[in-house]
């Protein structure tokens, strides 16, 4: 397994381009396939990614916020000590990559966008707790828990399908008539038995993925703080003295920047409406929930107005990626989804090339095959959705499949091809600093063994 590993490593440096470029190269592959498979013309591929280059504005600052509120939150002192002292666990690299893995995952199952931004900032801080341990599998072993996001209780698509609504009557083109319940896609027992599965199969090969020591990159714990934690001990640590204190004459100005009141006024509104909306109207933790309570609990702990400024402002420059690169995505979206005259999308022909080759026993296997053909180029579950379902559940229902198995099918697909795509590692890898190539190759492994335990499952668990 040691040589695959490293075979698999080696490659991905070397050929994975930088996630701005790749997203370009996915651009022109996707334009050539729906000019040569669908007849459209350049100009009719043009317009149709000029007009979905923005349509993910609303969601990619959504991401930059998640982001940004997430690394804040993580630098308020109080979370700081709580997520070192939990990192201090862990005593050998094995274990590093064991506990990273399992937390990571748990927390992508339980809410994608809270799991997904922790499980990098916990395995930051057991870099810089866990000595000998390799920070590019530690990062790969933290982004990998996200594979289980669109089977656990944010899922988009089992949740769509438990909507009622006339949006679910149209996107099943009828054959779904009333909302599906999650018991019959989050909670199914084929769901649980595959997440499970997938959980413990990757803590065990991302924990045998962990190189020998002289092959292990090691980063030096100092190197992992924040730009202002780094400069404010080289400070304290020229004058040799343990602590660091400025004084000075507050300004009327100045004192309102650092009011706790202000800031605690503002949280316990924040916070006041989350509880009203989840608790009292019966609302999901959705991502701009998620958001909020990054937000007004990293305002709380940060205390005063002022210093969380400074660590939403350290924070933002890991938002460069994201900016950049999803409206891209958007793009492609626009490429992968726009149907020529006849109808007839880039999306939808490797959807129906599925159709054409499935029975009753293949069909949820090759659904989700064909689903993480698409993520590639539309990673994004709702995109998916509206794509893929007109098409797959119809399909299904005639060949006996029920709609939750093939809703499901669907998100599994989506969420399986994450794994060697760049775009939802971006927020974590712009914590950890590192770029798409440093953690790719381990995810391809994962890449694998998660797709044979869901084709598996769907063959023979439901």
């Amino acid at each position: 397994m040691g040589k695959l590993i490293d075979l698999s490593v080696k490659l991905i440096r070397k050929y994975l381009p930088d996630p701005f470029v790749f997203a370009i190269i996915l651009t022109i592959v996707a334009a050539l396939a729906a000019m040569i498979s669908t007849g459209q013309s350049p100009l009719d591929v043009v317009e149709n990614w000029g007009g979905g280059v923005w349509s993910l504005l609303a969601f990619s600052m959504q991401m930059a916020l998640v982001l940004v509120c997430g690394s804040a939150l993580a630098d308020a002192p109080l979370i700081k000590r709580g997520l070192r002292k939990i990192a201090a666990f862990p005593k050998t690299p094995a274990a590093a990559i064991t506990t990273v893995t399992l937390v990571a995952s748990v927390a992508c199952w339980i809410n994608w966008g809270f799991g997904l931004i922790v499980g990098a900032i916990f395995a930051k801080e057991i870099a810089r707790a866990v000595k000998g341990v390799d920070y590019r599998l530690l990062i790969a072993s933290a982004y990998s828990g996200f594979v289980v996001w669109h089977s656990g209780l944010s899922a988009s698509i089992p949740l769509a399908m438990a909507t009622e609504g006339a949006s679910l009557v149209e996107v099943s083109r009828g054959t779904i008539t009333s909302a599906i319940p999650i018991s019959q896609t989050i909670f199914a027992t084929y769901n649980l038995i595959i997440v499970f599965l997938i959980i413990a199969a990757l803590t065990v090969v991302n924990t045998l993925m962990h190189p020998s020591p002289e092959k292990a990159f090691i980063v030096d714990p100092a190197l992992l703080g924040d730009a202002e934690e780094i400069k404010e001990n080289n400070l304290c640590g020229a004058t040799g003295e343990k602590e660091c204190k400025i004084e000075w004459k507050l300004t009327p100005s100045e004192k309102l920047n650092n009011s706790i009141l202000l800031s605690g006024i503002i949280s316990v509104m924040g916070l006041g409406y989350l509880i009203i909306r989840l608790f009292v109207n019966g609302g999901g933790l959705d991502l701009n929930s998620v958001i909020m309570l990054f937000m007004f609990l990293g305002i709380i702990l940060h205390k005063t107005p002022i210093k969380y400024v400074k660590a939403v402002t350290n924070a933002s420059s890991s938002c460069a990626g994201i900016l950049l690169q999803f409206p891209f995505y958007a793009g492609i979206m626009g490429i992968m989804t726009s149907a020529s005259a006849e109808g007839v999308s880039l999306a939808g022909q490797i959807s129906e090339a599925c159709v054409a080759i499935s029975n009753k026993t293949t069909f949820p296997m090759l659904t989700f095959l064909s689903a993480g053909i698409v993520n590639v180029f539309v990673p994004s579950g709702g995109g998916q959705w509206a794509v893929q379902a007109p098409i797959m559940l119809p399909a299904g229902m005639q060949l006996g499949v029920e709609p939750a198995i093939t809703g499901m099918a669907i998100a599994y697909g989506d969420a399986w091809t994450n794994l060697i795509q760049p775009f939802w590692a971006l927020p974590a890898l712009a914590i950890a600093k590192l770029n798409a190539k440093d953690i790719m190759g381990y995810c391809l492994i994962d890449l694998f063994v998660v797709a044979l335990i869901v084709v598996l499952g769907f063959l023979f668990l439901v």
